[in-house]
């Protein structure tokens, strides 16, 4: 009488998703987990905190972390302290996938390269994962490119793809999955992220904020959320969008309180959706002059 076939065994590690500001780490996350977690916009440095996301598919259990971009433009408390966020994710992580656009290889790429080179990185496998294939008009030209990467860094994989198309996602987990080691899972299947409802809702919120004012707010804009009522099938939200300037705080109410109402109504919909309940949402803007380049007051909103 045979044994029965063993159960294949668990994997589970985490993943961490570095990059210079602007180059998709943020729908790419997204797009791993398969539901929105992490705010994507086209304003550089939109990510400030340590996001971990999970998607578990069939034995594997993927723990993403998406740092913050790492800043090479910005000199103040602000930069410095996304930038040790940076590399502190990367001191326990299992794989990393080094994300830059597809075809191109700047300076802000490079500084982050050479953090992955550092000590901390020594036998962690590094992904380049070459993201926005899509703008590159000529395919062909992809081929020398990433030769001059492999010239570059010894990467482990590398994975041309675009962030916005499920397809690419879903061979990306495949290609991470055997860097993974074989362990128990950290979280329940269902499981989607270590954040609270609270702090998804600040980051919907900011999110809105800068698709809505384009390249007039400066990147020294956070929301705090004030107040997360859960009324059973209902949400009580107030936040405060927090800025450094008066005419700042103009921008964001917009002409009539249009913008304010706006970036409000977005953000209510994209919160019922993901929280599966209504919101009822109030915004506020308070002015908070130098709030981006002090630690105390880094501290207090998060």
């Amino acid at each position: 009488m045979t044994g029965a076939e063993p159960a294949s065994a668990q994997r589970c590690g985490l993943v961490a998703i570095v990059g210079r500001p602007n180059v998709g780490k943020s729908t790419l996350l997204n797009a791993l987990v398969g539901q929105k977690i992490s705010i994507t916009s086209r304003k550089a440095q939109t990510t400030r905190h340590r996001i971990t996301g999970v998607r578990t598919l069939g034995d594997t259990q993927y723990v993403f972390v998406d740092t913050p971009g790492f800043q090479t433009r910005h000199g103040t408390t602000l930069a410095r302290t996304l930038n040790r966020t940076v590399v502190a994710s990367l001191a326990d992580v299992d794989v990393v996938l080094f994300v830059v656009e597809a075809g191109k290889f700047g300076l802000a790429d490079a500084r982050v390269l050479a953090l992955l080179q550092g000590e901390a990185m020594k036998g962690k496998p590094v992904l380049l994962v070459a993201n926005k294939v899509d703008a590159v008009h000529r395919r062909a030209e992809l081929l020398p490119w990433l030769k001059s990467m492999s010239e570059r860094g010894d990467f482990a994989e590398y994975v041309p793809l675009s962030a916005k198309k499920a397809a690419d996602a879903e061979r990306l987990l495949a290609i991470v999955r055997p860097y993974l080691p074989e362990q128990p899972w950290y979280y329940d299947a269902e499981h989607l992220t270590d954040r609270s409802e609270r702090f998804l809702a600040s980051e919907i919120v900011r999110e809105k904020l800068f698709r809505l004012s384009g390249d007039e707010l400066p990147y020294a804009s956070t929301v705090v959320v004030d107040r997360f009522d859960d009324d059973g099938g209902l949400r009580r939200i107030a936040a405060t969008i927090v800025v450094e300037r008066e005419a700042h705080k103009a921008m964001v109410i917009g002409e009539g309180g249009e913008r304010i109402k706006r970036i409000g109504s977005e953000a209510r919909l994209d919160l019922e959706r993901l929280l599966d309940a209504k919101v009822f949402l109030e915004l506020w803007v308070k002015v908070r002059s130098g709030w981006a380049d002090t630690e105390e007051r880094l501290r207090s909103y998060g």
